[in-house]
């Protein structure tokens, strides 16, 4: 990861605990960390529109945030990384501002890959990626395939991405499959169907992080966050930073999580 992407992430004080050998701030649980933290990056056109900018330069500022949060969350312990990067419903927006979407994708996989090789983290792209231009396909491609085996953060770009999508994709090859004699429906449950959605072989996000203070999940994950902690914050996404992700990481270690169960007595 190139120190453009770093973007003074580290946080020190006297009671700043090591977490393997790097820096977690004063007042979180090492051991109670979530170990995939899941984002809903929102409010990049409210940030322009404040400042009187184009659209497009809070997308460029909300690519700056993504890279900080991508080093806190490697530099704190955090093992997998999720953002929603362009739904399926993203391509309804104005032609111009899904053209620089396409492209600002590519630069910043250009620019930032050798280091993301050197910090040897694992990216993986999930979604549909068949109606992206061919030269984004191309780079997609290369990025996955050069990081497959790195060992450090896992770090998922939901592209072109809808969870309806993906659950109907899901049904369809296990029926596809029923069809063909492989499979016997009785034999379907939980784990064989997540085996078949894009996050396959990852653990399900223990936290989900939404700016601007929208209260929804748009179609993100909507399998995967079944028992995820939910952290709704008024910070629009360009403005996240290592204190709005510390205020997030405290408020998870705050909860109580039951999974449908009870809490302990005594």
């Amino acid at each position: 990861m190139s120190r453009a992407l770093a973007t003074n992430s580290q946080t020190t004080g006297p009671d700043t605990p090591q977490v393997l050998g790097q820096l977690l701030p004063a007042g979180l649980d090492p051991s109670r960390l979530p170990a995939h933290v899941a984002l809903i990056m929102d409010g990049n056109g409210r940030w322009a529109r404040r400042r009187g900018l184009p659209r497009v330069m809070g997308h460029r500022e909300g690519v700056e945030a993504l890279k900080r949060s991508l080093r806190l969350c490697s530099d704190w312990g955090i093992g997998t990384l999720t953002a929603y990067a362009f739904s399926t419903e993203n391509w309804n927006r104005p032609g111009e501002e899904v053209s620089f979407l396409m492209a600002l994708f590519e630069r910043v996989l250009e620019r930032e890959l050798q280091g993301l090789e050197r910090e040897r983290v694992r990216i993986r792209f999930l979604g549909d990626l068949t109606p992206l231009p061919a030269g984004l396909r191309r780079l997609i491609a290369d990025a996955t395939a050069r990081t497959a085996a790195n060992d450090g953060i896992r770090f998922n770009v939901c592209t072109n991405y809808g969870g309806r999508a993906e659950l109907v994709g899901a049904a369809r090859r296990l029926a596809e499959r029923v069809a063909r004699g492989e499979l016997d429906p009785a034999a379907i449950d939980e784990a064989s169907f997540a085996a078949e959605l894009h996050t396959a072989g990852e653990h399900d996000p223990d936290l989900l992080i939404r700016t601007s203070g929208e209260q929804r999940l748009s179609n993100f994950l909507l399998w995967q966050l079944a028992y995820a902690e939910l952290h709704i914050t008024d910070v629009l996404w360009p403005d996240f930073d290592a204190a709005a992700l510390r205020n997030a990481l405290l408020d998870y270690q705050s909860r109580q999580r039951r999974f449908g169960g009870v809490e302990p007595v005594g």
